[in-house]
């Protein structure tokens, strides 16, 4: 089966790392369960290959700057390439996606396939995600079933059966963003770069001493305009996502390093107490970091 591990590898830019695919076929399909729990959230991340989640069953949440999506069993969402993006369960699902460089379809810089309708639609500013409900987009979404099933499946010729039915999609897409389509290379949202910069800083300083006028002057913006871009794109103020982000880090250090005591780990994501960060780890996990490294090293 061609389908990919889910997993998450990303840089202090909340960037992904992790390959899509190969080199001769860009292109990876995946398959997972997912819960409400916070170790299964998909934390804020974003990559040049472009992304369409399918929801097999149950609800998923479904967030882009300024927009939130309720996928239920049936539905799909495509993301543009190079767009922050969050999912988290609600409570539960079975998600199928693929994610994709846009070189698939595209192919050559200079083919018309990339000129006239690949590169454009990366470009628009209006196309961040688009929602595709079961019903009213059931032939779309059948495209993405029938790419999905052929790259399960690795039936012959399965390559041009996905990249048919991505290019289906792609050019759904096209048609619909054709009134707000751009100029190619046109830069990101101004609000899409803030809170990248400011995301970012908080990820290379998340141990440190950080105020909400040092993420606001990372941006060059005032702190309300700070609070606001935040409220407004990941719906957390800058604190409330630095300790989140504080914790989770916390977290994947009590399984990466169990060598490190639970004070030292601490320390090592920036609380100023074993007891404080003992206190939001539980707000988060619903356990104590000691309960929490025991029960993954388990499995």
């Amino acid at each position: 089966m061609a389908l990919q591990e889910c997993r998450l590898n990303l840089n202090r830019e909340a960037k992904e790392l992790y390959p899509h695919g190969s080199p001769q076929f860009p292109c990876a399909g995946y398959a997972a369960h997912y819960t409400d729990r916070q170790e299964d959230v998909i934390p804020w991340h974003w990559h040049e290959e472009m992304e369409i989640i399918y929801i097999a069953e149950g609800q998923m949440k479904v967030r882009v700057p300024s927009q939130t999506f309720l996928l239920k069993e049936g539905d799909c969402a495509a993301i543009n390439s190079n767009i922050l993006h969050y999912c988290v369960a609600s409570p539960e699902c079975e998600l199928r996606s693929f994610v994709f460089s846009p070189a698939l379809l595209a192919g050559n810089e200079e083919f018309v396939f990339a000129k006239k309708y690949v590169r454009p639609l990366l470009a628009c500013s209006a196309f961040t995600g688009y929602f595709l409900d079961g019903e009213t987009h059931a032939e779309v979404i059948g495209w993405f079933r029938s790419a999905f099933a052929a790259i399960v499946e690795e039936s012959y010729g399965y390559e041009f059966l996905v990249r048919e039915n991505l290019s289906r999609i792609c050019l759904f897409l096209h048609r619909e963003f054709e009134a707000q389509i751009e100029m190619p290379d046109t830069p990101l949202s101004p609000e899409n770069a803030r809170i990248r910069k400011m995301l970012d800083y908080i990820h290379k300083h998340f141990a440190e001493e950080v105020s909400l006028a040092d993420i606001a002057r990372e941006a060059d913006i005032s702190e309300r305009e700070c609070l606001r871009c935040f409220q407004k794109t990941i719906q957390l103020s800058p604190m409330q996502y630095l300790l989140k982000y504080r914790v989770m880090q916390g977290a994947q250090k009590l399984l990466e390093d169990p060598g490190c005591s639970i004070a030292e780990t601490a320390a090592w994501c920036g609380f100023d107490s074993q007891s404080h960060f003992a206190k939001m780890f539980r707000r988060f996990y619903e356990c104590t970091p000691r309960e929490y490294r025991k029960e993954k090293n388990m499995r």
